[in-house]
């Protein structure tokens, strides 16, 4: 690649980069403005925001909820992606076909059938309303499966000559091997029920359940709220999202690098 080249491409990823990064950097900006668009006030919008209603207590809701459901596709998507991946039972063909299906349905299709389904059972306005329904995702299940299709399968032949049961299989050999895709269903799974504001607001009724993107909505219908304080709500939000992503970055660029190596 000439010099020219390397300029342009930079040129371009660097614009690009601008583009993802300006929103985040005004709302951040907007946060620590007035009301009246005068001098920068350094935490008094974060004050007022976190004084207002239950903001800690729908803070502590979405984690609950977000990281209960990410562990759960964790745990559950790699089980379910092994076992079709790599057993030989039947209907696993199905069973795959019927997750890889499910992903061209619109999520919002399934909220009378959940919700159906959830009150029937006695769920509803409960943190297991927000956490069962979600627990295992087609994504998730379509993932693993061609994950771990891709793995070679020599180690695990070891292991049951060593007379290895298959959950050690699985959680000692297979699972440290797809530390790239489960940190890339974590960080997909976390920020999706994170920022999810359709479920929560049709499953739950008491404001002691809301998840933050219904109370902030609650709290801006309801008190009112300025541009500011609204900005300064946001960013608070956005800080989980962006600390999951920080913490599974490097599991996301070991995978790379790895398959660039063995490429």
């Amino acid at each position: 690649m000439t010099k020219s080249s390397r300029a342009a491409a930079f040129i371009v990823m660097v614009a690009v980069m601008a583009s993802m990064l300006f929103p985040l950097l005004y709302m951040v900006w907007l946060s620590f403005r007035s009301e009246t668009g005068g001098a920068i006030i350094p935490v008094e919008n974060y004050k007022a925001i976190l004084a207002r209603g239950r903001l800690w207590l729908f803070l502590l809701n979405s984690t609950i909820v977000a990281v209960a459901v990410t562990v759960g596709n964790l745990v559950f998507c790699l089980m379910t992606g092994y076992a079709i991946a790599r057993g030989k039972f039947a209907g696993s063909g199905v069973l795959y076909l019927s997750a890889a299906a499910t992903l061209m349905i619109p999520s919002h299709i399934l909220i009378i059938p959940i919700y159906m389904l959830v009150s029937k059972i006695g769920l509803f306005d409960t943190y297991w309303a927000l956490i069962l329904p979600f627990m295992v995702s087609p994504l998730g299940v379509f993932l693993m499966t061609q994950y771990i299709r891709g793995l070679p399968d020599d180690c695990e032949q070891a292991a049951r000559i060593d007379g290895a049961g298959e959950f050690t299989i699985l959680f000692r050999i297979v699972a440290p091997l797809c530390r790239p895709a489960l940190a890339v269903l974590a960080i997909q799974t976390f920020m999706t029920n994170w920022n999810s504001f359709v479920f929560p607001f049709i499953l739950t009724s008491r404001p002691e359940l809301y998840t933050l993107p219904v109370g902030m909505a609650m709290i801006q219908g309801m008190q009112g709220m300025g541009t500011p304080q609204l900005m300064a709500g946001c960013t608070i939000t956005t800080l989980p999202v962006i600390a999951v992503f920080l913490f599974f970055q490097r599991q996301i660029v070991e995978g790379i690098t790895a398959g660039a190596v063995k490429g």
